[in-house]
């Protein structure tokens, strides 16, 4: 089966030429020195409607689905990984919001005037989701927030928080019961009052900043939360297949300019009087590396499909989630071994492929979680 029509064609070639001319050359430039993505490129993938991908055309969208959304990612994330995460950052909420709202805030995100940063992950609540203890209590109009949140991501640049809080008492036996979720506005460039933080020093995801939040008697309105109180998990929990296809397509991406990369410099570094091209060793390593990256596309574009078609696919999601991370950590490390003393240098790309594909492992659940997921699944509920 062919997944690619002459429209998504189009559509990936457009986000295949814009990576080379206009993100990987910034890629190359600010990573080293850990700056930070330009409001200019940000301000040209707003033009090509990057950020509304997933919007439905009457809010301003380009109303298309997850396998386009996967298609532009994958081209995106071969230039800089951080280009790739931030367009999830428009793209529409996790689900539970009302029409009401979608009117109000979709046309904004669409055209890149309002991107958010997802603040759900706690010390004691990452892959427990359902531990978080941020709390949000209800006072007249208002909401009132204490708690601490981490690997928040854009905490600083986003034009608003997407907080998911307890606003009531778990049951011991449905712990993910009383998490609500709420948009908290605020100016870009700073963190809302009341919130306190400061960056978390990564190893990679440059680009933009993670931070770890401080929640100190923060005030938003009553209007800030988002569906139904108490529902929060259920919000959250409908976006993952999307989110792990689009973290599979980020780690196609890295593992394609490693191995891109890897055969332009196979060709042209030369030992022993030949290139190490012409070294059946060489060779054999590309072709794995090819065939690995193929077969998670692959994998990725039936998921997506799944997903468009409104079937679920909560287990083939993480499936190709855990695959694509996985395999981009192996291609990445073998690129780098290939490119011998350079790959360990930032004077080439491929440490920075390496980096990020080591994070893919991790972010939207870690390959532990996916294997718990597709599991249970297969074998019924586990411990």
């Amino acid at each position: 089966m062919s997944y690619l029509t002459e429209e998504r064609t189009m559509i990936q070639q457009t986000a295949r030429d814009f990576t080379m001319n206009e993100v990987l050359p910034v890629a190359n430039k600010l990573d080293p020195v850990e700056g930070e993505i330009p409001m200019e490129l940000r301000a040209k993938m707003a033009d090509l409607g990057y950020f509304g991908i997933l919007i439905p055309e009457e809010y301003g969208g380009l109303g298309l689905g997850a396998l386009e959304y996967a298609l532009v990612t994958e081209e995106l994330a071969r230039g800089w990984m951080s280009v790739a995460s931030i367009i999830a950052r428009g793209n529409g909420l996790w689900g539970g919001i009302s029409d009401e709202q979608r009117k109000i805030y979709f046309p904004r995100m669409a055209r890149g005037a309002f991107l958010g940063a997802f603040s759900l992950s706690e010390p004691d609540a990452g892959s427990d989701l359902a531990n978080v203890s941020c709390r949000a209590a209800r006072q007249g109009d208002e909401w009132v927030i204490n708690g601490t949140k981490t690997w928040c991501t854009f905490a600083d640049g986003a034009d608003f928080i997407q907080l998911f809080a307890r606003t009531s008492m778990p049951d011991e036996k449905r712990r993910h019961v009383g998490i609500s979720q709420f948009m908290i506005e605020k100016a870009r460039g700073k963190l809302p009052p009341g919130v306190s933080g400061a960056p978390i020093r990564k190893i990679g995801y440059f680009g933009w900043k993670t931070w770890e939040l401080h929640f100190d008697n923060c005030r938003i309105p009553a209007s800030a939360l988002m569906g139904q109180e108490g529902r929060g998990f259920y919000a959250m929990m409908s976006g993952l297949e999307t989110a792990r296809v689009h973290t599979a397509a980020r780690a196609i991406g890295l593992a394609r300019g490693a191995l891109e990369d890897s055969i332009t410099y196979s060709q042209r570094r030369v030992q022993f009087k030949r290139p190490i091209a012409e070294f059946q060793h060489t060779r054999f390593k590309l072709a794995e590396m090819a065939a690995n990256i193929e077969a998670a596309r692959q994998l990725m574009y039936y998921v997506a499909a799944e997903i468009d078609s409104k079937r679920r696919c909560d287990k083939e999601a993480s499936m190709v989630k855990f695959f694509a991370s996985e395999m981009a950590e192996r291609v990445t490390s073998d690129a780098l071994q290939l490119h011998g003393g350079y790959g360990y240098t930032r004077d080439l790309p491929i440490e920075r492929y390496w980096r990020d594909a080591r994070l893919t492992k991790i972010f939207e659940g870690t390959s532990q979680i996916q294997l718990r997921i597709i599991s249970d699944r297969l074998l019924g509920g586990g411990e």
